[in-house]
């Protein structure tokens, strides 16, 4: 059962932005994009208050660089439409479980994202999750 409402185009959408987000961090890399994309529409919260559909999570202004790159607008494959099923039926791997941010840094991870506390690092990503008093519902929406 889907944790956020979808249909098909939606389905191509988020595989879309899996890939162009995480390719080279294989499966488990897009997993976790997957699911910080879902949590930003789950937890209505911090800088993602008012996301309710996943076009609105995918193309919320500076929310993802892939979006302005070539890569982004091709097909998408059905490799990670699988995997974009798995993400709205509310599959969150960690570090990914409740954050809300990721980024590639040309070192090492930072301590903090947007004033929020490291969690953990995947292949090249660092993620990022709010403090349960800033966004509660990040923990309970599942």
């Amino acid at each position: 059962m889907a944790v956020v409402a979808h249909k098909e185009a939606d389905i191509d959408l988020l595989a879309r932005l899996l890939r162009a987000e995480a390719e080279g961090e294989g499966v488990q890399g897009m997993m976790l994009v997957g699911a910080v994309g879902i949590n930003r529409i789950r937890a209505n919260c911090s800088d993602f208050k008012g996301l309710r559909t996943i076009p609105d999570m995918v193309y919320q202004p500076h929310a993802f660089e892939a979006v302005q790159k070539g890569y982004f607008y091709q097909r998408a494959r059905e490799s990670e439409r699988r995997l974009a099923r798995r993400a709205v039926r509310g599959e969150r791997p960690w570090p990914a479980k409740y954050s809300l941010w990721y980024f590639r840094p040309p070192g090492e991870c930072p301590p903090t994202w947007y004033n929020q506390p490291f969690v953990d690092r995947f292949k090249l990503h660092c993620f990022y999750e709010p403090l349960a008093v800033e966004c509660e519902n990040v923990y309970n929406t599942f």
